[in-house]
C-alpha cells in the first residue's frame, strides 16, 4: 500500500524556492530517509505533508485517500524541538499528549519501557538529559498507535550514546509493522536507519530509492606507492577501474566489485611498482550523496 504519495511539489517565499516541482512516495513498512544538506526543504517538506504549512503548488495524498481528511489521526510526529511541559513528569505530559489527541485513557508502561524511561517516568521533564528529552517525544509520537509516524533530525545535537539510543528505537518502532519517514542530514544514521531514501537539495529531487539500489555496486580502492606518477599511469589503464582522484595520502579508485585486489598488487609490482598501502571497502552513501550533488551541480 502507497502510504505517501507527493507529486509536483513546491513552496515559494517570494523569489526564495524552498521545495521545486518534489515528488516521491512512501510504501507501508518502509523506513524511508528524507536526507539533505540543511536548508534543503526537509523540515518544509514535513510541515507541508503534515499539514502545517500551505503549498505552493502540487499536491500529496495519504493513504490513498482512503481515510480523507481523518488521515491525522493514523500519524504521529515530531518536528523540530520536543516541547513538554517542564514541571510535569513523563507520564503527565503524555497525559496531555492523549488528551489533545483525543485518545481514551491509556496506559504508558510499553511506551516508556520502549524508549527506555520507565525508570525515569516521575521525574520532570526540566531533569531530563537531551537524549531523554527526544525519547519522550519518540513515545508521544506513537499514542494512540499511528500507522506512520515522522521524525525531524531525530538524532540531532545528541552524544554518540543518545544517538545509539534512538537508533535502536526507531529500528524497533518499524520492526513492529509501523512506517517511518525520518529527515536527516547525517548521512550515516541514515545508512544505518533506512531502508529507503530521497535526496533533495535546495527543493529538488535527486535521487530516490531503495538504500541498496542508491549505494551501486562499485567498490573504493585506496592505494598509495613510492612513485604514485608511476602507478597512475597503471592504474589509468587497468581493467575494472572507472575513476581516479587524489587525496593528501593516497590515490583513490572506484572500481567494479568483481576486480581482484591481489591481483592489483602483483600485477604493479611486476611493472615495478611498489605498493605500500592498499585497502578496498564498499562505497557508502556519503559517497553516493556526493557524487549525486556534484552531478547536479554540474
Amino acid at each position: 500500500m502507497e502510504v505517501l504519495r507527493v507529486k509536483s511539489l513546491s513552496k515559494h517565499y517570494g523569489h526564495i524556492k524552498a521545495l521545486d516541482g518534489l515528488n516521491f512516495s512512501v510504501q507501508k513498512g518502509q523506513i524511508m530517509g528524507l536526507l539533505g544538506p540543511n536548508g534543503s526543504g526537509k523540515t518544509t517538506t514535513l510541515g507541508i505533508i503534515l499539514g502545517i504549512l500551505n503549498q505552493t503548488s502540487g499536491s500529496y495524498t495519504w493513504f490513498e485517500n482512503k481515510y480523507n481528511e481523518k488521515h491525522r489521526l493514523h500519524i504521529g510526529s515530531i518536528l523540530e524541538t520536543p516541547n513538554f511541559y517542564p514541571y510535569l513528569n513523563a507520564d503527565d505530559n503524555l497525559d496531555i499528549i492523549r488528551q489533545i489527541k483525543g485518545i481514551d485513557k491509556e496506559n504508558f508502561d510499553e511506551l516508556l519501557e520502549l524508549v527506555k524511561l520507565s525508570g525515569r517516568r516521575k521525574s520532570t521533564f526540566s531533569s531530563y538529559s537531551l537524549g531523554m528529552k527526544q525519547r519522550l517525544a519518540i513515545a508521544a509520537t506513537l499514542i494512540g498507535d499511528p500507522q506512520i509516524v515522522i521524525f525531524d533530525e531525530p538524532t540531532n545535537g545528541l552524544d554518540p550514546e543518545g544517538i545509539a539510543e534512538v537508533r535502536s528505537i526507531l529500528k524497533e518502532i518499524a520492526s513492529r509493522g509501523r512506517t517511518v519517514i525520518m529527515a536527516s542530514h547525517i548521512l550515516d544514521e541514515v545508512e544505518k536507519i533506512c531502508s529507503h531514501v530521497t535526496i533533495i537539495k535546495k527543493g529538488k529531487l535527486l535521487s530516490s530509492g531503495p538504500v541498496g539500489a542508491i549505494l551501486n555496486d562499485n567498490i573504493t580502492i585506496e592505494i598509495n606507492a613510492e612513485n604514485n606518477t608511476d602507478l597512475m599511469r597503471f592504474l589509468e589503464s587497468y581493467p575494472g577501474i572507472n575513476s581516479i582522484s587524489k587525496t593528501n595520502s593516497h590515490l583513490e579508485c572506484t572500481a567494479e566489485q568483481e576486480i581482484i585486489i591481489g591481483d592489483i598488487n602483483s600485477k604493479a609490482v611486476n611493472s615495478g611498482i611498489k605498493i605500500n598501502h592498499l585497502v578496498s571497502r564498499k562505497r557508502r552513501l556519503e559517497e553516493e550523496f556526493l557524487e549525486i550533488v556534484n552531478q547536479q551541480n554540474n
